[in-house]
């Protein structure tokens, strides 16, 4: 399903809201206290029947290469306070001196980098770290994120500092609300659309959320990580 398709789902949902087509509690549950009340109750759900598969994928994390088993990236969040996102590691240890490397010493992947902020075919991810980007599973110690209350189960895509510019005039609309786990972007094609049409589905998530589209979303993202093919991730 293309983004635009996706943008035309999330505009039929909230036009059977309007039409009444859909119960009046859903409209009652779109209020921040119940945002962050769904965030606890979600998260601590995940994390606790999804424990032993927390735990496996640490264990492989640690075999597949030395170093931490987490990574923790500065990203941009809620009035543009920054906090420390956290993610299974995905790359060898000094990914940081082996970027450097390849922006040094290859234009092209430079090129790639300076326009998303991602490589394809990233020399830097290690074998277990492929498989989770794959599956999006390196983002589930974010959960413990949103317990923090620095993200929201369902949201705009966090950012690096070096994004905001790309979000121009519409930035401070977008970081008025909590950075999500997942979102419209991340079950539209996540990498595959090109980074402006990745600000458009973000502003327009934030213009038009409702707890039925989060709700929708969430079930589209379990989607992306039980079938992860061709779902842009990388």
């Amino acid at each position: 399903m293309t983004a635009e398709s996706q943008l035309i789902s999330g505009k039929s949902v909230r036009s059977l809201i309007r039409r009444g087509l859909l119960p009046a509690l859903s409209i009652a549950l779109d209020g921040e206290f119940s945002k962050r009340l769904f965030d606890i109750l979600f998260s601590l759900t995940v994390l606790i029947v999804f424990s032993p598969v927390y735990l496996f994928l640490m264990l492989l994390i640690a075999l597949s290469s030395p170093g931490p088993v987490f990574y923790v990236q500065k990203r941009m969040g809620r009035n543009f306070k920054p906090f420390g996102c956290i993610k299974f590691r995905t790359m060898v240890p000094n990914a940081d001196e082996v970027l450097y490397e390849i922006m040094e010493t290859s234009p092209r992947l430079r090129q790639e980098f300076r326009k998303n902020f991602k490589l394809k075919r990233d020399p830097r991810i290690t074998w277990i770290g492929r498989f989770l980007r794959m599956t999006s599973l390196d983002e589930f110690p974010q959960f413990l994120n949103v317990l923090k209350g620095d993200m929201s189960v369902v949201g705009p895509r966090p950012v690096v500092y070096e994004e905001l510019e790309r979000y121009g005039r519409h930035a401070e609309r977008v970081f008025s609300i909590r950075p999500g786990i997942t979102g419209l972007w991340q079950v539209s094609g996540r990498n595959d659309i090109p980074y402006p049409r990745r600000v458009q589905i973000d502003i327009y998530y934030v213009n038009f959320r409702s707890f039925i589209m989060d709700l929708w979303i969430v079930f589209k993202t379990i989607g992306v990580i039980i079938f992860p093919k061709d779902n842009g991730a990388y």
